[in-house]
């Protein structure tokens, strides 16, 4: 099995995704082949990842995915020489009721593979009180175990030796301590970071984070961590300057994987049409399906061969005149819409709708082909994970079929005049407003699909 580590943190802004970047990085520069994988529901962080170890991210979510369908993705690392999988928000931080394999945590995900976790930790504004976080982190869940601590923005070495002592003594590995001074910030904006593709010089950042993580953390006490989970007792680690690690393979499952809504697929794929999951595209091609992207920034029209337009979220609201203006993008979904079906997910829905407004309150004309309006000038968050059954058939899926996914996004409804797609509820049950929308073969919603529900989900 291949060695894996999941890096966590007390709490969101703790630092662990420019550590994790910065790791990946510096262990792909050093000639490994590294797995990265991200904890429950998100885009960004993934497609730095992507890029920071030049191998696709697939996104690992217990909540939205049954064991087994965890498992698969988790199967990406067959060929890899360790898997890297950074955490959300705190490391035990989720839904309130489980979904199909746990409450969405990152803890959930280093039980159910056996990964160690590495814990990052800010401990700017105190010294030895660090020792008592780490300390409850290590005792709360026994089937969770803490590998070891990074130790983020340290004031000085005096500060660093304070903690050090303090984590010695509760025997908790040191693996790393970075100085409060050193460059390992990324820009963000409303939803989280500023995306991959849109980053300056993105490799040369990257490599500026892996001349960080490999100043100031022990890379190869980071790798014998990876072996320590009882699932891995015998293999032997890889050390920088040693042999290729020979891990098997973990079997593969096809339970749990999401039919392609078409055999020809046009994705719409630009800046303002991002947020696609690598373990979506994955499961459409494994069965066939050949994905078509085209970019309705550049006003291209979706591909009139396509069986299928899918529309994916992203930040439309960033470029809402430019598709307003993209009359050949819309003449081509007008087109599509008379014979055959489309389906738009959240900065898709909106897209597909009558209007959007800007923050500034300008009004900007969409496709029509629903009549939904959304807003930005009046900001409201709406997060959360999300179950659908739906109303009626949309690209992939019957009515009446049961599917998880998440809810992010800042803009308001004004007008939903259309039919509902589903009935949705959040992760305890209670019912949400945002059902999505249908009017003919056209579909849409705010919902981000992860995986097809289980009936009965404890």
């Amino acid at each position: 099995m291949t060695p894996g580590l999941l890096i966590a943190a007390p709490r969101s802004g703790s630092g662990k995704t420019t550590v994790t970047l910065g790791l990946l990085r510096a262990l792909t520069n050093a000639g490994m082949t590294v797995q990265p994988f991200k904890s429950g529901p998100d885009y960004i962080d993934p497609a730095f990842q992507s890029a920071a170890a030049r191998r696709p991210s697939f996104n690992l979510d217990s909540w939205g995915m049954a064991p087994d369908r965890l498992a698969a993705l988790a199967a990406e690392a067959e060929n890899a020489d360790i898997a890297l999988a950074e955490g959300v928000m705190g490391l035990f931080d989720g839904a309130a009721t489980p979904g199909e394999a746990g409450n969405g945590s990152s803890a959930d995900i280093a039980a159910a593979l056996g990964w160690p976790v590495l814990l990052v930790m800010d401990v700017s504004g105190q010294s030895q009180s660090a020792a008592a976080i780490a300390q409850g982190f290590r005792s709360l869940r026994p089937d969770v175990q803490i590998a070891g601590v990074i130790l983020n923005r340290v004031a000085s070495e005096r500060h660093r030796d304070l903690i050090s002592g303090a984590m010695a003594a509760a025997g908790i590995p040191v693996l790393g301590a970075i100085p409060r001074s050193a460059d390992l910030t990324l820009p963000e904006r409303h939803l989280g970071l500023v995306q991959a593709a849109e980053q300056a010089d993105l490799d040369a950042m990257l490599d500026r984070f892996g001349a960080i993580i490999s100043a100031h953390v022990d890379i190869n006490r980071i790798l014998e961590a990876s072996h320590r989970a009882p699932a891995k007792a015998g293999t032997q680690p890889r050390r920088l300057n040693g042999p290729p690690n020979c891990a098997g393979a973990l079997a593969p499952s096809e339970r749990g994987a999401l039919p392609p809504p078409g055999q020809r697929i046009a994705l719409a794929s630009d800046a303002a049409f991002t947020f696609t999951y690598a373990h979506l595209l994955a499961d459409w091609r494994a069965a066939g399906a050949e994905v078509l992207p085209f970019s309705p920034l550049a006003d291209e029209a979706p591909d009139p061969g396509a069986d299928t337009i899918w529309l994916p979220g992203g930040y439309p609201e960033l470029h809402a005149g430019r598709i307003a203006g993209s009359t050949r993008f819309h003449a081509g979904l007008r087109s599509h819409a008379l014979t055959r079906p489309i389906h738009g997910e959240c900065g898709g829905y909106m897209v597909l709708g009558s209007a959007l407004i800007d923050a500034d309150g300008r009004t900007h004309e969409m496709a029509g082909l629903l009549g939904l309006v959304t807003s930005f000038a009046d900001r409201r968050l709406h997060l959360g994970y999300r179950r659908a059954r739906l109303l009626a058939p949309m690209p992939g899926f019957p009515e009446g079929a049961l599917l998880n996914g998440h809810e992010f996004h800042y803009s308001t409804i004004i007008d939903q005049p259309d039919s509902p797609l589903a009935t949705v509820t959040d992760a305890e049950g209670r019912a949400v407003a945002a059902t999505g929308s249908r009017r003919g073969q056209v579909t849409g919603s705010f919902f981000h699909l992860i995986a097809a529900a289980s009936e009965v989900t404890s």
